[in-house]
């Protein structure tokens, strides 16, 4: 024992700033030792939930290793010896520790900032869908839509989506600048029916419910011109003529708000039904099997002789 401490006091007495470091390595994991003893107390003290206490204990944790790893780095290399340097270095192991955090305040200012979407609007980011209900500085809400229900409904389901998302996936905004889009319905006939009437009687149904929305719509177009490079030369509802296997086609392309794309889809197929009882040469075509007499059903120059 007495010779440990004669080495131990000619070790001081000739190494006198190594002793210096180590002393003040030890003082530093001490010291960072009670900062995250006292925080971790106060914080079992004033949170209930294991799962927010879990989280805290793990960023805790990085946060004080990553200081120790940058002080006692201060300590031991002269290289890192100007404040400048120790104070990026800092910042660096803070933002490592922190990585998704500091990525979802970025997030946020790119959201005050560019406003790819605000409270209010419908947008789609990734796979989820819904109506933007909230926006904080770590993440946004939406209430969901679509999934397992139809033609963008809500769910009811609230789905809260880290900022960083604006980041790494697709932003689609249903209602920025431009409040309508187009929407589609086809309406299949048979190859007998009169489909030229038919399209005729669809072109007047999708007049008469979409004419509300048109004068609107080319104000909406005015107004989204001044950010984007949009053109649309007919803003009125279009049918426009194809051919399946079981019928002709005629598709109706309008335009409709978001949020009324169900309801008018329903108006649209109730006053389609109504019109189309009407008339003996119109049916709506479906899968069945035919058998077709070509020499007595076919134009008289496709019979074969």
């Amino acid at each position: 024992m007495q010779d440990f401490q004669n080495s131990l006091t000619e070790f001081i007495s000739n190494s006198p700033n190594l002793t210096v470091q180590i002393a003040e390595t030890a003082g530093v994991i001490v010291l960072l030792w009670l900062i995250r003893f006292i925080a971790l107390r106060i914080l079992r003290r004033n949170v209930e939930s294991k799962k927010v206490l879990y989280k805290w204990r793990k960023n805790i944790t990085y946060i004080t290793f990553f200081i120790g790893v940058l002080i006692i780095g201060q300590i031991w290399f002269s290289a890192l010896g100007s404040l400048g340097t120790f104070l990026g270095l800092l910042s660096a192991g803070i933002a490592i520790a922190l990585k998704d955090p500091v990525t979802d305040m970025a997030g946020w200012l790119f959201m005050i900032w560019r406003k790819p979407f605000d409270v209010g609007d419908r947008i789609q980011v990734g796979n989820t869908k819904g109506d933007v209900i909230d926006v904080r500085v770590f993440k946004f809400t939406v209430l969901e839509i679509g999934n397992w229900v139809d033609a963008d409904q809500s769910t009811g389901r609230v789905i809260h989506i880290p900022n960083h998302k604006v980041f790494t996936d697709d932003i689609a905004n249903y209602t920025s600048d431009f409040e309508f889009l187009w929407n589609e319905m086809g309406v299949l006939v048979t190859f007998e029916s009169d489909w030229k009437k038919a399209k005729k009687i669809l072109q007047e149904i999708a007049d008469e419910a979409c004419k509300e929305f048109i004068e609107h719509a080319r104000e909406e177009v005015k107004k989204a011109e001044r950010s984007y490079l949009i053109q649309y030369r007919y803003l009125t509802p279009i049918v426009y003529t194809g051919v399946k296997d079981s019928g002709i086609n005629l598709t109706i392309r309008y335009l409709t708000n978001p949020r009324t794309r169900r309801s008018i889809s329903q108006l649209l197929w109730e006053t389609i039904l109504d019109r189309f009882a009407q008339h003996d040469d119109i049916d709506f075509a479906y899968p069945t099997i035919r058998y077709y007499d070509n020499p007595t059903e076919g134009k008289s120059g496709t019979t074969p002789t």
